[in-house]
C-alpha cells in the first residue's frame, strides 16, 4: 500500500518530506507500525528520482504588467476580469462597477484567459475524418469545433490550415470542412480521440508544443469564418448541431467533465433565448466562478444564456419565479395586442399580432412572428405599438431551465424541486447526476448507490438510490427522461428536444461520471464510462412522454437494450468508489455489490413492466 501526494506549493524539499511523513501517519496510522513503515521507504525512495528546483529570489518581486487593451481584449477585461484574476480585485475602486450594481457580469469572459493547462491535446488527421462531428458534441470544455469555410474563407486562412471538402457534398457544395482545437482552451482529457469513429483515429493526442500552430488557425475560423448553423437544422441530428456556437464554452470544470457536455448542446439548440437558474455546486462552480463566466453570447445575434445562481436549497423555485416572471409579462403583451385588435390598428399591425398570439408559446414560430411584430411596431404611433416596444425582450419565448446537482436535485432542494414539478408550469430541469455531492467533499446523497463508499458512507452505502425519475413519473404530466451521453448520443439528443418543447414541467436526469467515482480508466474515458454502465445494466435509458398517451402510445419509452449483467461487476471494478471497500471491508464489499446487481436488475424489471403496458385507444362498436 502506497501513498500518493500532490505538494501544492513551493517549499524547501526536505520539508516536503517531513509534509508527507506527517500524511502518511495520518492516513494509514490505523494500518498499523508495518504500513506506516512501507511508506515511509516509499517517499524515501523517491527521493533518487526527485529533484530539487531553486526559485530563483528575484521571483518574488516579479511586476506582472497588465495586458494592455485592444480591439480584440476589451477594457472589461483588461481593467476588471484580469485585474480579478491576479488576485488584486481588491484594489478595483467602487466607481470600477458603475452601471453593474446588481452585481450582472459580462458573458464569455471565460475565452479570454486561455490557461494552456493541458499536456497533450487532440491534433485532427483530415484523412481519417468521417465528419460525425462526435467529438465536437461530447467535448467537456468546448474547445474542439467543426467549421465550414465558402471558397474565400479558405483561401485567406493560415498557412498550413488542412482542410477537406465537406460531405454529403449535395447538402454543403462547396464548403471545406475543418475541426479546429483551441489547445489553450483544452484541458487534454482526450475523450475526444478515445470516441472517434473512425477506423483509424482522426485525434491523436499530441503535446501541446507542437500544436502552437493551432492558435492562430483558432482565432481565424472563430473570428473571421462566419457561422453556417442554419445552413442545415441544427435540431436535425447530432452531426448537425455542432455547426451551431456553443454558448457555454471554456469552463473551469475538471478535465474529463461528465457533466459540461450535457450543458453546452443544450446552449447550442437553445442558448440565445434560454435563463438559467443554477443550483449551487460544481454546475454553478464552473458556471460563474466571477470574473470567469463560460456563458456567453451568439456571434450574430448578440444573445445568449442569461445565468444566475441563488441558494443550495431553492433553486427550483427560484427558476420557477423565472418562468412566472416572464408569463406574466408575455400574458401582458397578448392582453395589449388584443386591446389593440378590437380598437382598430394597421394591417400589418393585425397580421403580426394575430401571428403572434397564435405562436406565442411555440418557440420557432415565436421567432418569426416577434420579428414581423417589431417590423410593424416600428412604423405605427400608437399607444400600443409603445408599450410593446418597452416589453420586445419578452417577444420570442423563453426557454426556461433550472440546472443542478443530485445533492441538490434528491436531498437538500428536493421539496423544491417537487413543487415546482406539481406546478404544471412550463419548465424544465437538467440533473446532473453524479450519484455524490461532488462539490462540497464527496458526501453520500440519496442518488448514491447501495455499495459505493463516499462521506458518511465509509463503509458503503447500505440503502437503496433513490428512483428520482419515478416519483416525478407518477404525476403523469411531468416529462421525464433518463440519460447517458456516452451510451447514445441520440437518445440524450431527441430528450433534450422533447423536454424543451414539452408544454409542461419536465426533468432530464443525466449519468455524469466525476472524479469522486476514481475512474480506473481515468476521466479520458467518461464518456466510455457512460457507454459501460448501461451495457451492464448500472444505468437505463428511458423517455416519459405524457403527450404520447392521448395518442393511445405508451408514454414510457425504454431506451436501453437488455443488459448484459455478466458485465456488471465489471463495471464496479472500474471505479474506486467501489473497489476501496473491497479494501477495508472484503465482507461487507461481497455482500453490499450483489445487493447493488439485484437493485439494478429489480429497476430494470420495473421499467420492462412499464414499457410493456398497453395505451392502446379501445374500439367501442356500437
Amino acid at each position: 500500500q502506497s501513498a500518493f501526494f500532490n505538494i501544492t506549493r513551493v517549499i524547501p524539499y526536505d520539508m516536503a518530506v517531513d509534509e508527507m511523513k506527517k500524511a502518511i501517519v495520518k492516513s494509514y496510522g490505523r494500518k498499523g507500525e508495518k504500513i506506516v513503515n512501507m511508506n515511509y521507504a516509499a517517499v524515501e525512495a523517491g527521493g533518487i528520482h526527485v529533484k530539487e528546483v531553486r526559485v530563483p529570489k528575484e521571483w518574488k518581486k516579479i511586476d506582472v504588467q497588465p495586458v494592455e487593451s485592444d480591439e480584440d481584449r476589451p477594457l472589461y477585461i483588461s481593467g476588471i476580469v484580469d485585474v480579478i484574476n491576479a488576485q488584486n480585485g481588491d484594489s478595483l475602486p467602487v466607481s470600477t462597477f458603475i452601471g453593474a450594481e446588481d452585481g450582472t457580469f459580462e458573458a464569455g469572459t471565460a475565452q479570454y484567459e486561455k490557461r494552456g493547462v493541458a499536456v497533450n491535446v487532440p491534433e485532427w488527421q483530415p484523412d481519417e475524418c468521417i465528419q460525425c462531428n462526435q467529438c465536437a458534441y461530447i467535448c467537456p470544455h468546448a474547445s474542439i469545433r467543426p467549421f465550414l469555410l465558402t471558397g474565400e474563407e479558405a483561401q485567406a486562412a493560415p498557412v498550413g490550415t488542412e482542410l477537406r471538402n465537406a460531405i454529403p457534398t449535395k447538402v454543403f457544395q462547396g464548403l471545406q470542412y475543418k475541426i479546429q482545437v483551441s489547445v489553450l482552451d483544452c484541458t487534454g482529457c482526450g475523450n475526444c480521440a478515445d470516441i472517434c469513429p473512425s477506423k483509424e483515429k482522426a485525434l491523436i493526442m499530441k503535446p501541446l508544443d507542437t500544436q502552437r500552430g493551432e492558435i492562430e488557425k483558432w482565432d481565424y475560423m472563430v473570428n473571421k469564418v462566419s457561422l453556417k448553423e442554419n445552413i442545415v437544422d441544427k435540431t436535425k441530428s447530432v452531426k448537425n448541431s455542432q455547426f451551431a456556437q456553443p454558448l457555454f464554452e471554456f469552463s473551469g470544470a475538471c478535465a474529463g467533465c461528465g457533466e459540461t457536455p450535457y450543458i453546452m448542446v443544450a446552449t447550442q439548440l437553445f442558448g440565445e433565448r434560454m435563463m438559467i437558474a443554477n443550483a449551487t455546486g460544481c454546475s454553478s462552480i464552473y458556471g460563474g466562478s466571477a470574473p470567469s463566466t463560460p456563458y456567453c453570447k451568439h456571434k450574430d445575434s448578440g444573445h445568449g444564456p442569461a445565468w444566475a445562481n441563488s441558494l443550495f436549497e431553492d433553486n427550483a423555485e427560484y427558476g420557477f419565479g423565472f418562468a412566472e416572471g416572464v408569463t406574466a409579462q408575455r400574458d401582458r403583451i397578448e392582453t395589449i395586442m388584443n386591446e389593440a385588435l378590437a380598437n382598430g390598428i394597421s394591417d400589418a399591425e393585425k397580421e403580426a399580432y394575430t401571428e403572434w398570439i397564435s405562436e406565442k408559446n411555440n418557440a420557432a414560430g415565436s421567432v418569426a412572428a416577434s420579428a414581423k411584430v417589431l417590423a410593424a411596431v416600428a412604423d405605427s404611433k400608437s399607444s400600443y405599438a409603445k408599450e410593446i416596444t418597452a416589453l420586445k425582450q419578452y417577444l420570442i419565448k423563453k426557454s426556461i431551465w433550472v440546472f443542478g446537482g443530485d445533492g441538490w436535485a434528491y436531498d437538500i432542494g428536493y421539496g423544491g424541486l417537487d413543487h415546482v414539478m406539481a406546478s404544471g408550469q412550463d419548465i424544465n430541469v437538467l440533473v446532473l447526476d453524479t450519484e455524490v455531492y461532488s462539490n462540497t467533499g464527496g458526501q453520500a446523497s440519496k442518488s448514491t448507490p447501495v455499495g459505493a463508499v463516499a462521506k458518511f458512507a465509509a463503509s458503503g452505502k447500505k440503502i437503496r438510490k433513490k428512483d428520482l425519475g419515478a416519483m416525478m413519473m407518477s404525476y403523469g404530466y411531468v416529462y421525464v427522461a433518463q440519460v447517458a451521453m456516452g451510451a447514445s448520443y441520440n437518445q440524450y439528443f431527441r430528450a433534450l428536444k422533447e423536454a424543451e418543447a414539452y408544454p409542461g414541467p419536465s426533468i432530464i436526469i443525466a449519468y455524469s461520471p466525476c472524479i469522486n467515482h476514481g475512474l480506473r480508466a481515468s476521466m479520458g474515458k467518461s464518456q466510455n464510462e457512460e457507454k459501460r454502465a448501461v451495457e451492464s445494466g448500472y444505468w437505463h435509458l428511458y423517455r416519459y412522454n405524457p403527450l404520447l398517451e392521448a395518442e393511445g402510445v405508451n408514454p414510457f419509452q425504454l431506451d436501453s437494450k437488455e443488459p448484459d449483467w455478466s458485465k456488471f461487476q465489471e463495471f464496479l471494478s472500474g471505479e474506486v468508489r467501489y473497489t476501496s471497500l473491497q479494501k477495508s471491508f472484503p465482507e461487507t464489499a461481497d455482500q453490499l455489490f450483489r445487493a447493488a446487481e439485484e437493485n439494478a436488475k429489480w429497476r430494470y424489471q420495473s421499467y420492462k413492466r412499464l414499457a410493456a403496458m398497453d395505451f392502446s385507444i379501445p374500439v367501442i362498436e356500437e
